[in-house]
């Protein structure tokens, strides 16, 4: 019975939750505030029992959230809460590849202050080690995507992907 209510609650989270259309405002996101505010209510509903990846985007959305607001206390909880989430899915998920690829983005661009750099070198070798191994293809853009436009990674690196 409980395995039964573990099921709908996977379903429920689903039902809120389009994967394509988050990604899509996952990268619009960091430079609109009102795209981060949409892709933070579409992520609502997720909570730890959620799939790993949504648990990553709706930790994503509120480091995101923390960037948009105003007020040190506003960002430092939203930040906080946002990297718990994150921390969480990759914990759930270690091997996911956009899981990886969303906590290195939020390390790339999290401010030093933050201390939240940490795990860097290793979600970047875990890209480059694991990106020809991917088999969906709509992940396989967004990490390339994300990689072709960071700063982390150099001229080689990049043509790895």
């Amino acid at each position: 019975m409980k395995s039964f209510f573990g099921f709908i609650i996977l379903i429920i989270s689903f039902l809120g939750a389009n994967l394509p259309e988050i990604r899509k405002d996952y990268i619009a996101a960091n430079d609109a505030k009102e795209t981060t505010e949409k892709l933070c209510l579409a992520l609502e509903s997720i909570t730890k029992e959620s799939e790993p990846i949504l648990i990553a985007y709706k930790g994503a959305a509120a480091t995101l959230r923390a960037k948009h607001s105003k007020g040190i206390k506003l960002k430092k909880g939203f930040f906080k809460e946002g990297v718990e989430y994150l921390e969480y899915s990759v914990e759930k998920a270690p091997k996911n590849i956009e899981i990886r690829c969303i906590r290195l983005s939020v390390q790339e661009h999290s401010p030093k202050i933050l201390k939240y750099k940490k795990n860097i070198e290793e979600d970047k070798q875990f890209l480059m080690n694991n990106f020809n191994s991917t088999k969906d293809k709509a992940v396989q853009k967004f990490v390339k995507d994300y990689v072709l436009q960071s700063s982390i990674f150099d001229a080689a690196e990049k043509k790895l992907f």
